[in-house]
């Protein structure tokens, strides 16, 4: 039933008049909602299961009116083949049938306290648009896509939805967090608030991200036609929203290393060509150096990036790297984490808990490890930032927020 495929019910209508079994045709039309026409339109293999019910209580020969039915709102209705990313996944697991259930995902109620089956398992609907970062694949499958929605109809809604979600789970796991516990073979006595305050931590993080890029891009006014630098790309959350920002535009994509350069080429391989971001393997120190040979000509309109100067040894010198970057009309947002401002594990504590002289002591502990100077990491502030900047002749806004 290819003509379905192409709009044109006229083969329906070919077999129904030479003969064939309208009960046939229906089966092949039932077939078809789901393969040719799937989460396009998922309402098609409804209306098409509908006529085939009507046909048989009513017969011929006005059961020809429901035949007509369905096969013209097959024809008209929009069409993607998405759902044969079922038969990808399908034959992959079938070759990795050795490959272990993530231990989070296994029966809590047998296994729970000799092998920690169950442990971090997160309730999605327990959250916020019921949605958490959480791995579903064995680790040997982990960031293999099977699905891919097309921009066809109902699933066109849905596309860039499923696509920031599964940007943000990847960052997630690269990063670290989100990650299916291991298996253990010993057990003890179970902290249970701390068990509902790591999952609830856990959770938010995916959460956390997605909200970090739209807040990103909300302080651009980026258009279709415009080049875009991403610095420390990493797993590409911004990338990908880059990417699909400027359709007419190009984005370059600035990772650490050949092995970020490598995964992110490989998830962009499902893109169109002339879509894929440029990706650059460079440290900071060294990118301008590297863009001049490999994109001297290039102009970035907004140079946008996540965390990079957080690890700068000497964030003056990389913000005097950045300045040589941006144009005289481009723009650079960064988001960064202040790790000074962090959360102390001392204030999860009431000095009531434990002796008050030592609930002190932990208290002056803490706080030194945040005050020390010659730390790179910790002796910063949002105002060494901004001064940095006004240092290279930028005009500078700063707009602190804090993530929970």
């Amino acid at each position: 039933m290819d003509s379905f495929a192409q709009n044109q019910p006229q083969l329906a209508f070919s077999e129904a008049h030479a003969g064939e079994d309208p009960r046939f045709i229906f089966r092949r039309m039932l077939i078809l909602a789901s393969e040719d026409v799937g989460l396009a339109d998922p309402n098609a293999v409804v209306v098409v299961n509908a006529c085939a019910e009507a046909f048989d209580r009513v017969g011929m020969p006005e059961g020809r009116y429901h035949l007509a039915q369905a096969t013209l709102y097959l024809a008209n209705t929009a069409k993607s083949n998405s759902v044969m990313g079922f038969f990808d996944a399908l034959s992959v697991v079938e070759k990795e049938k050795e490959a272990e259930v993530p231990p989070h995902l296994k029966d809590a109620n047998r296994d729970n306290k000799g092998f920690g089956h169950g442990v971090g398992y997160i309730y999605p609907h327990a959250y916020r648009e019921h949605w958490v970062a959480q791995q579903y694949l064995p680790a040997s499958l982990q960031g293999q896509v099977f699905y891919q929605p097309s921009q066809q109809g109902f699933e066109g809604g849905i596309a860039s939805s499923v696509a920031r979600r599964r940007e943000a789970q990847l960052t997630a796991s690269v990063e670290g967090v989100g990650i299916a516990p291991t298996e253990v073979l010993t057990y003890g006595t179970t902290d249970r608030a701390t068990e509902r305050w790591l999952q609830r931590t856990l959770s938010q993080v995916g959460e956390q991200l997605g909200r970090i890029s739209d807040r990103i891009f909300s302080l651009t006014q980026i258009q279709r036609h415009h080049v875009i630098l991403d610095l420390n790309a990493g797993s590409g959350l911004l990338t990908w929203e880059a990417v699909r920002q400027v359709p007419e535009g190009g984005v370059y994509a600035c990772v650490r290393n050949s092995q970020e350069a490598s995964a992110l080429e490989e998830q962009a391989a499902a893109l169109p060509e002339l879509r894929r971001p440029f990706v650059v393997a460079s440290t900071l120190a060294e990118l301008p150096n590297v863009l001049a040979a490999s994109a001297a000509d290039v102009r970035f309109d907004y140079i946008i990036g996540r965390n990079l100067l957080t690890q700068e040894p000497d964030k003056n010198i990389a913000v005097q790297k950045l300045a040589k970057l941006i144009p005289k009309s481009g723009v650079l947002v960064l988001a960064e984490s202040v790790p000074r401002h962090t959360q102390r594990i001392y204030r999860w504590l009431e000095d009531k808990q434990i002796d008050a002289d030592l609930y002190e002591r932990l208290v002056m502990a803490e706080e030194a490890i945040y005050a020390d100077s010659s730390d790179t990491m910790v002796n910063w502030d949002v105002v060494d930032l901004q001064k940095a900047f006004l240092s290279v002749g930028l005009s500078v806004q700063i707009f602190p927020e804090r993530f929970h």
